[in-house]
């Protein structure tokens, strides 16, 4: 009788993603992705091609971990997932648009995402600014980190695809709860990097504009944010009631307060909650 607690057979669960099948059905016919790796484990993806745009890799390089050890999401919060359990992946990208624009790249992921997962597997999903991925009882799916090195952006995604109810927060889901059947991760993450690869080129073709490249349009399409009545969290400990109202041409929250309206870039805000969310 086989040992169920072997890597073997508990493989059977989580399969392992074959890197090179992904990998060469991904670059064939690209004009963005040039590489895709494959590692058993990562303190950080993001951390990891940070330190290759440093060595001058080129644009359009892509890292994914079964195991991220030391993720982080943003203003440094820990982000983990069981190995195997979910896709933690990374991106390099060299955006030649204004510096100011760079603000809808985690954006333009979420849309992406949220296109792919919907493609690959039938979950509908919303974006939430600044950088999450919602199923649609308003429970995490995702997060995204965007990080600058000089020229270079690389955009962290880590989405839950297997993982359970136990291993995951309250606020947290995965394809395989909202689905409730088996979800395999190589389609959903070619599903995402060809969506992500349609959308980047053209956002860069029209030198970011957003609203030029369709982005803004289809943001608003997606968002669970915009429309809503939001409390903003900021980071000294005081909060803003108000209506989010749009997103700006940087990709900053338009928030309309009895005190008048104000622009809040990702890196102002430690948390914002939609009052629906809260009830």
């Amino acid at each position: 009788m086989p040992d169920d607690s072997s890597p073997r057979w508990s493989d059977l669960g989580r399969p392992p993603l074959d890197a090179a099948v992904l990998g060469a059905a991904l670059t064939r016919d690209s004009a963005l992705w040039r590489s895709l790796e494959v590692v058993p484990e990562a303190g950080s993806t993001n951390a990891d091609l940070i330190a290759a745009a440093g060595r001058d890799a080129p644009e359009g390089a892509v890292l994914v971990a079964e195991h991220q050890v030391a993720g982080r999401g943003r203003m440094d919060r820990v982000w983990t997932s069981p190995p195997r359990a979910g896709l933690t992946v990374s991106v390099l990208l060299r955006p030649d648009v204004p510096a100011a624009r760079r603000g809808w790249l985690p954006l333009l992921t979420g849309v992406a995402l949220a296109e792919a997962v919907g493609e690959s597997t039938g979950v509908l999903a919303s974006v939430k600014w600044p950088n999450d991925l919602l199923a649609r009882d308003g429970r995490k799916l995702a997060g995204i980190l965007a990080e600058s090195s000089g020229q270079a952006v690389v955009v962290g995604t880590g989405l839950n695809v297997s993982t359970t109810a136990a291993e995951l927060p309250d606020t947290g889901t995965s394809l395989a709860e909202v689905t409730g059947g088996t979800v395999d991760r190589g389609p959903v993450l070619l599903a995402f990097l060809r969506a992500l690869e349609q959308r980047y080129r053209r956002w860069v073709e029209h030198l970011g504009d957003p609203v030029a490249s369709g982005l803004a349009t289809d943001y608003l399409r997606w968002s669970s944010t915009v429309g809503s009545a939001v409390q903003v969290h900021l980071p000294d400990g005081s909060l803003l009631d108000g209506v989010a109202e749009g997103v700006d041409w940087d990709g900053r929250l338009v928030v309309r307060t009895p005190a008048g309206t104000v622009e809040l870039a990702s890196g102002d805000v430690r948390h914002v909650r939609t009052r629906a969310a809260e009830a």
